[in-house]
């Protein structure tokens, strides 16, 4: 009986076990194909967010480079080194390039002078200052492209207030040129300086066609000269007024007996002023420096020409000259830029020059007032062309600026009216501009002399 009840429940076991595996399994196949169906999702939901996250950064990005650019460069700008870009706050930057030491230094010294006045009456352009870098060039053709290539490397300078010597000024124009800086030079007065074709080059300045035409007159008409010897220092001014005194000098019947070169720098000129003076010349014309011309002022009296004028131009006026001759400056003659005409706005730069630096403009040098024009002209250009960016940042597009330096018309300036015309001639006096001084009593003093008497 035992036996037969435990066969029967072994078979039911079985049967059991058999119905069991013979049943689908859809439950965990279901459960599988809901998880795969979830992590799809989810990867899916993921990857979308990180898009969705990378589009909204490299949307604040975008906004954010559009917002430190200002929003509003101007399409140019976008071209390497085509704008001066100045962040909201920084100066606006120019350039001044000079002779700041050795035997020529007062020139550099007064137009460092004039633009001190010139960054005060300046004032801030849309949050902007203005101020001005003094680089020495030694009033030389090797200091004057080393300016230049100074400037020319720095993208924060926008214009050039110079060179002052031709000499300095014929070596940095093309570098200027290559670097799309504008120039106003003060005193650069070599004839040939503005037909060379360069767009950057300009000046307030009339040039040595009129120096020189004045000189030689007042060589033959007011000294009465029949015949004069001239000296020149090799240099692009000195040698090219020089050529400019001799063809005007012969064109009004006189005679050149010697046109003769010196090496600049050196301190005895007696071998040259013997060679002169072989030729019994009624004058002496010498185109040049300062330096120079004292040493001929001290020397002159050796070799026999003692009472024999001495004529130059204006890169000997100014009373650093007349420190380095000392007593032997007296009678020497000299060609230079005349002092603006008289007006309420030169009566107040006077006066604040004299009171700021403790010598009169026009002292150092004739270009006080010519010096603090040139500023200006680059400063009133640089207001027609800059964009003001959303957050301040200053846009100065570069050929913009050039154009607008050279298109310069009826400003009204210290040294009168200043107007360019097509080759960057912007002084307007011409002829006029110029007057003849004679050192008297340790003082320069303009004499009365004007062409045709």
């Amino acid at each position: 009986m035992n036996k037969r009840i435990f066969s029967l429940l072994a078979l039911l076991a079985i049967a059991a076990m058999l119905i069991v595996g013979c049943s689908p399994a859809a439950e965990p196949t279901e459960e599988m194909e809901a998880t795969d169906e979830v992590d799809a999702t989810e990867e899916v939901e993921a990857t979308e967010e990180v898009e969705a996250t990378e589009e909204v950064e490299a949307t604040d990005e975008a906004e954010a480079t559009d917002e430190a650019a200002g929003g509003e460069m101007p399409a140019e700008c976008a071209d390497e080194n085509a704008c001066v870009v100045i962040a909201a706050g920084d100066p606006i930057r120019i350039g001044f390039g000079g002779p700041l030491s050795g035997d020529v230094s007062a020139f550099g010294e007064d137009a460092v002078n004039a633009l001190d006045l010139a960054v005060e009456d300046a004032g801030e352009f849309e949050g902007h200052a203005f101020e001005y870098q003094a680089e020495d060039d030694l009033g030389s053709g090797d200091g004057g492209a080393a300016v230049a290539n100074l400037f020319a490397a720095d993208t924060s300078i926008v214009g050039i207030v110079g060179h002052l010597f031709s000499g300095a000024t014929s070596a940095a124009t093309p570098i200027y040129e290559d670097a799309m800086l504008p120039m106003m030079s003060p005193s650069a007065t070599r004839i040939d300086l503005s037909t060379h074709g360069y767009q950057v080059f300009n000046r307030v300045i009339p040039s040595d066609f009129y120096q020189g035409e004045l000189a030689a007159r007042f060589l033959r008409d007011g000294l009465g000269a029949e015949n004069i010897a001239i000296m020149h220092d090799g240099s692009p001014y000195g040698q090219g007024l020089a050529e400019r005194v001799q063809t005007v000098f012969e064109e009004a019947g006189g005679t050149v007996v010697a046109f003769q070169g010196i090496t600049a720098g050196e301190t005895d000129y007696s071998s040259a002023l013997n060679t002169i003076a072989a030729e019994s010349p009624d004058a002496v014309f010498f185109g040049g420096y300062t330096g120079e011309a004292a040493v001929f002022a001290s020397q002159r009296g050796s070799v026999g020409l003692g009472d024999t004028p001495f004529v130059g131009g204006d890169g000997i006026f100014g009373e650093q000259f007349i420190e380095l001759a000392g007593e032997n400056a007296a009678d020497f003659y000299v060609t230079s830029a005349l002092p603006p005409a008289e007006s309420d706005a030169k009566a107040e730069f006077d006066a604040r020059y004299e009171e700021t630096h403790g010598v009169a403009a026009g002292v150092l040098s004739p270009y006080s007032w010519f010096s603090y024009d040139s500023f200006m002209v680059i400063v009133e250009a640089i207001k027609q062309v800059a964009v003001v960016g959303a957050d301040g940042t200053l846009y100065i597009p570069r050929a913009a600026l050039v154009e607008a330096v050279r298109g310069t018309s009826g400003y009204a300036g210290l040294t009168g009216e200043v107007t360019c015309d097509e080759n960057g001639e912007c002084g307007s006096t011409g002829l006029a501009g110029f007057g003849v001084y004679q050192v008297q009593d340790a003082a320069w003093v303009q004499q009365e002399f004007a062409p045709g008497e």
